[in-house]
């Protein structure tokens, strides 16, 4: 009995430091910034996926999927401490899927968010961007996971949305991990794509093909380079604990390569709003 009680006592020590583990090795960093910002009066809209299937061209059915909850719920808790009004938004409307995480990679910001009846109901009944006049919000951010690379790379209205805030407002327009893919439909007035030419990151080939999802029909760095994006990212021992933010050289597109980057991201909108 005290032999089980013993291996018992370690393997739930064990368990209890696998959220540290991963941490130190990269995934979920902490936050090391100061927040401290109000804008209180302005408006946040963060964009995420309506696909919660990972299945390949022409299938129905697979393994769930959809946003990465922390690319979404990290930066909206930023937004809101800063006094903005944070909207949640999708291409279709309505139920926004989450990506099935355990419990040692979901962050302190995850478990508020799915804690929370409010939150989680702007979550299931998120606004349908065709209701929505993008060049009312001071921060346009897109969230990932990859449930984004079925729909937001492919939607025109999304890309036209983009291309009017662009245009049309001094919003802030940002992106993390496969979110950056709501960025390839905008286009200037004669044609080209809005973000030719521009710094931007978003989730390497090499994170895709270590984790062995390249079914997706969507890969961020093969699509940016392929609309003229200079194309910028970190890389580690996995990309997966890589965290890389790159602001462009015009300071109005701020994308993060991968889910690591939700703090980063935050701040460096933020900072870049406050001194506009």
């Amino acid at each position: 009995m005290r032999i089980a009680l013993s291996l018992l006592g370690i393997i739930g020590l064990l368990i209890l430091s696998i959220p540290a583990g991963v941490h130190l090795a990269g995934l979920h960093p902490k936050n090391t910034h100061e927040f401290d910002f109000n804008f209180k009066g302005q408006k946040a809209l963060i964009i995420a996926t309506n696909h919660g299937v990972l299945n390949k061209p022409g299938e129905e059915t697979g393994k769930r999927t959809g946003l990465f909850l922390s690319e979404l719920s990290i930066p909206y808790f930023h937004f809101i401490e800063a006094g903005l009004d944070v909207e949640i938004a999708s291409i279709e409307g309505g139920d926004v899927p989450l990506e099935p995480t355990p419990f040692f990679i979901k962050t302190r910001e995850d478990n508020a968010f799915e804690s929370n009846p409010l939150t989680m109901n702007k979550l299931k009944n998120s606004k349908k961007i065709d209701n929505l006049d993008f060049t009312e919000y001071s921060i346009i951010f897109i969230s990932g996971g990859w449930g984004a690379s079925y729909d937001l790379g492919y939607s025109d209205l999304l890309g036209q949305k983009i291309t009017d805030a662009y245009y049309n407002s001094d919003a802030i327009l940002a992106g993390i991990c496969h979110g950056v893919l709501g960025f390839i439909r905008a286009m200037k007035p004669n044609g080209d794509f809005l973000v030719a030419g521009r710094k931007m990151t978003g989730v390497t080939d090499k994170q895709v093909k270590e984790l062995g999802i390249s079914i997706t029909p969507m890969h961020p760095e093969t699509e940016l380079k392929r609309v003229g994006v200079t194309f910028k990212s970190q890389t580690n021992f996995r990309d997966i604990f890589s965290n890389y933010t790159v602001v462009d050289d015009e300071k109005r597109f701020v994308t993060s390569q991968n889910q690591n980057g939700g703090h980063d991201i935050s701040y460096t909108i933020l900072e870049l709003l406050q001194v506009k």
